[in-house]
């Protein structure tokens, strides 16, 4: 897979440059600013975008604004954002926007290099990956979403799983359920929020409802847990 990072410390930058090329990838270009970051995008079509919200000049959202861009600009291009924290303003906007795969992970909370590698190839591959805490804080600022209250306790916990990037056979395995079992309430899970077939990616929209609603930011607590 072909990948572009645009990371400012020049340390982590390195550290993931070797960390993805040790595990098979091809990092095309690895940016400390913004300042050049379409040029490489038009210029080396990676398959996958690494941005660090906070970035120069002003090391505030630079990275993040960036991101937005790039979902406007090029919305068929997976996203990955690597942050120490959770830019709440622009977050909700990049998650909601059109395009293609989304991850938004945190630095702290990535405790395992594997997992992380997995998660940048299942965001690749078309995954939509947020870190629980990402998820709780999102679901602060949001107004209640009453489709949210027709979900059973054990649908809600499905549905937080599924705003992780969960799949179904690691869903069945968290959970101690037959895989059947899972697809039940992610069937039910779909038709309770009004979701039908031609929706296209339902799982998606299903995750935005779920980050949509601040009464279910206790299940998504509940499910923190490093890296997902």
């Amino acid at each position: 897979m072909r990948i572009l990072i645009c990371e400012d410390s020049v340390l982590l930058r390195e550290g993931l440059v070797r960390l993805l090329e040790d595990a098979g990838h091809q990092v095309v270009a690895a940016l400390p600013d913004t300042d050049e970051l379409s040029e490489a995008v038009d210029a080396e079509a990676p398959e996958l975008c690494i941005l660090d919200v906070r970035l120069p000049p002003t090391f505030t959202d630079e990275g993040i604004r960036s991101a937005l861009g790039l979902r406007a600009s090029h919305p068929s291009l997976p996203l990955l954002v690597l942050s120490q924290y959770v830019e709440e303003r622009y977050a909700s906007d990049l998650i909601a926007a059109q395009g293609g795969a989304l991850g938004y992970l945190l630095k702290d909370r990535v405790a395992d290099v594997a997992e992380f590698v997995e998660s940048v190839e299942r965001i690749a591959a078309g995954a939509t990956v947020l870190d629980p805490e990402v998820v709780a804080q999102l679901l602060t600022r949001r107004n209640r979403d009453e489709r949210m209250l027709r979900l059973t306790e054990r649908e809600r916990t499905v549905l937080a799983l599924i705003a992780e990037g969960k799949s179904n056979s690691s869903i069945a395995s968290l959970l101690f359920l037959s895989e059947a079992s899972v697809e039940k309430h992610i069937t039910a899970i779909f038709q309770k929020l009004g979701l039908e077939p031609e929706d296209g990616n339902r799982r998606v929209l299903a995750a935005l409802a779920h980050i949509e609603n601040s009464g279910a930011a206790g299940d998504a607590r509940d499910n923190q847990g490093g890296v997902r």
